[in-house]
């Protein structure tokens, strides 16, 4: 049976390698070789490859990209993780060249962990925010 506690250190590490960090080689030392992304950013492989792809886009464009973890619950082989991560439109994303203003996005995962290494994630992301602070889809007027 999976450990909480170690479970826990193991998506933290994760989180502030690949995306505050932006080591993109922390996709091959914390995912299983098999490993899926039930909920992959859209036009990326739900694979290693595809997450390490989307890691490196968020970084181009916003090269200060850090997550700030906002809560960590986990329970047997699943934790799941409340972010919010910022960073500066620096760089192209999605076709937008820089803006030079912060975007902060919301979000949640669940990572199913199993021999000390991240199998699943299921994610759910403010995408609609994100799209509308990049000027993407006009915001709601309140």
């Amino acid at each position: 049976m999976s450990d909480p506690t170690t479970n826990k250190t193991l998506v933290t590490e994760f989180i502030d390698a690949l995306f505050t960090r932006g080591d993109l080689d922390a996709v091959d030392r914390y995912l299983a070789p098999g490993f899926v992304n039930h909920d992959p950013f859209p036009g990326f492989a739900p694979d290693r490859e595809g997450l390490r792809q989307t890691a490196q886009v968020f970084r181009q464009g916003f090269p200060d990209w850090h997550s700030q973890l906002e809560a960590l619950i986990a329970e047997g082989d699943l934790v799941t993780e409340r972010f919010t991560a910022r960073g500066t439109h620096q760089g192209e994303i999605m076709g937008v060249p820089p803006t030079g203003r912060e975007v902060v996005l919301a979000g949640i995962n669940i990572f199913r962990v199993q021999d000390g290494k991240l199998v699943e994630r299921w994610g759910r992301t403010d995408d609609l925010g994100l799209l509308q602070q990049l000027g993407i889809v006009p915001a709601i007027a309140s």
